[in-house]
């Protein structure tokens, strides 16, 4: 019977599998067990009270008549609506769900799956609280409309603290986050980009050190030229990357100067400046370039056969291959690993490496947050991502294990308190703390968060599923993998 906490599936599988079907079961499993446990719970978060209520006389405290003093204080000062009110640890996640993961356009409604589980993770993880907003971008022609994502989130940005865009596709996702940053008074930011070009950082710093090279020295292919792999090219660059040591390619070939469609469109301003800046030998050949390169980064289409295994075997001396497409990576990481790679990582928590925004977006906008910050800076960005590398190396450092996990003590915390006190050097905060005040706070949070979850678990207020409801979703996956075998 599988274990109802999930850990060690692979030992419920049959032994016979190989590493492509145990991989492939996996991924079934956790796919088929998403759509039976959302069925189940109806979701995934729920909006509770934070005050007690001790008496019929408090309700005239927490709304009218009592409630009107607080709304002429904050009409008076607005700044105090982020002491009277739940603002300043409010996010809005909004997407208009045209890129989710690698399904692309599923439809408005079809991104509160994925925005859900954002919120969850934001108050998991970081302390947050978050509302999951998917939006009807579509213009009279029936086109997706950066304009109107840009009208709304300016709209509502009176309520929030932050607002986390996502999901959003190309070209909209870079005019939407460049016009908000310029016109929001709160911090606005694309956690696709900026989220996963962190922790792919991150995990990148430690795997240079694990094979004993220099981020000035090495050779890196870029796969995908997309909102998160334009973003893990600037920050990588900001770090002391050499980008004319880089190549990076699209879905229509190298970046290059030639690449007039670029150049002509200012909608894709990231990608012409990366254009101008790598391949100066305008390397237009994908095996060529990834031929002697040290390192292979990808966020391209769903796998797991996109990434050739022969490439890989090409590649210089103990090769780092990250492949990070959602919800199947590039590559499986056991054949990455057969054809040569010494440091495998994905998006995906199932394998070793996790290098996924959720490392990154709890710990930063957490920070963002507590010193009201108004934006969040690539230099914030750089100092959450050597926040995580520093956890990761205090703890030990080796091939599997070169960012932190989810579960380890205090890494959002210290990532908060690293970003807040960027925010504070960039000038960009409202308010100032100390780093020690920043985690103090950031930590307690956390920990509230798991106390009272933990609360209405034992309490039964969250039912768990069953163990055999469980067990009935892998004896599918079993059938559906044996069945292909026939």
């Amino acid at each position: 019977m599988i274990r109802p906490d999930l850990d060690h599936l692979e030992l419920s599988l049959p032994a016979n599998y190989t590493p492509a079907e145990v991989a492939l079961a996996k991924t079934l499993f956790f796919q088929y067990l998403a759509e039976s446990a959302h069925r189940f719970y109806h979701g995934k978060i729920q909006i509770m009270p934070k005050v007690p209520l001790p008496g019929f006389n408090w309700f005239n405290v927490w709304y009218t008549p009592g409630v009107s003093r607080v709304s002429t204080s904050i009409r008076d000062c607005a700044e105090e609506s982020y002491e009277l009110t739940n603002r300043g640890n409010l996010v809005a996640i909004v997407s208009d769900s045209t890129r989710v993961l690698g399904d692309g356009d599923v439809t408005v409604p079809g991104g509160l799956g994925v925005m859900e589980g954002k919120s969850f993770l934001m108050k998991f993880l970081g302390g947050i609280d978050a509302v999951p907003i998917c939006i009807d971008s579509r213009n009279l022609d029936g086109m997706p409309d950066a304009d109107i994502i840009v009208d709304f989130v300016k709209r509502i940005r009176f309520s929030f603290g932050a607002v986390n865009l996502e999901d959003i596709s190309q070209p909209n996702c870079y005019r939407v986050l460049d016009r908000l940053r310029a016109e929001c008074d709160i911090p606005v930011w694309h956690d696709d980009a900026q989220g996963t070009a962190s922790v792919l950082l991150a995990g990148l710093l430690n795997a240079l050190k694990i094979v004993g090279k220099n981020l000035a020295d090495v050779r890196i292919v870029y796969l995908g030229a997309g909102a998160s792999n334009t973003a893990c090219a600037r920050l990588i660059h900001q770090c002391g990357a050499d980008p004319g040591r880089a190549v990076m390619f699209d879905k229509d070939g190298a970046l290059t100067r030639q690449r007039r469609d670029f150049e002509s469109d200012p909608r894709y301003h990231q990608q012409w400046e990366l254009c101008r800046i790598t391949n100066p030998r305008s390397i237009i050949d994908l095996a060529k370039a990834i031929s002697g390169a040290d390192i292979l980064i990808a966020f391209s289409r769903p796998g797991p056969h996109a990434i050739n295994p022969a490439w890989i075997a090409s590649m210089a001396r103990s090769p780092i291959v990250f492949a990070c497409a959602n919800p199947v990576p590039e590559i499986y990481p056991a054949e990455a690993k057969q054809a040569g790679a010494f440091i495998v990582g994905t998006g995906r928590g199932d394998f070793s490496n996790q290098v996924n925004n959720s490392m990154g977006f709890p710990g930063i906008l957490k920070g963002a947050l507590l010193v009201r910050a108004r934006a969040i800076t690539d230099a914030m960005a750089i100092a959450a991502a050597r926040s995580l590398a520093r956890t990761a190396e205090n703890r030990g450092l080796d091939p599997d294990r070169i960012v932190p996990a989810m579960d380890e003590p205090d890494v959002f915390a210290q990532e908060a308190a690293a970003v807040g006190c960027q925010a504070i050097q960039d000038s960009v905060a409202g308010r100032h703390l100390a780093y020690d005040e920043i985690f103090r706070i950031a930590k307690a949070d956390i920990e509230t968060a798991h106390r009272s979850y933990e609360a209405l678990i034992h309490d039964g207020i969250i039912r768990e599923m069953e163990a055999s409801e469980i067990q009935a979703v892998l004896d599918r996956v079993i059938r559906e993998i044996n069945g292909r075998g026939q």
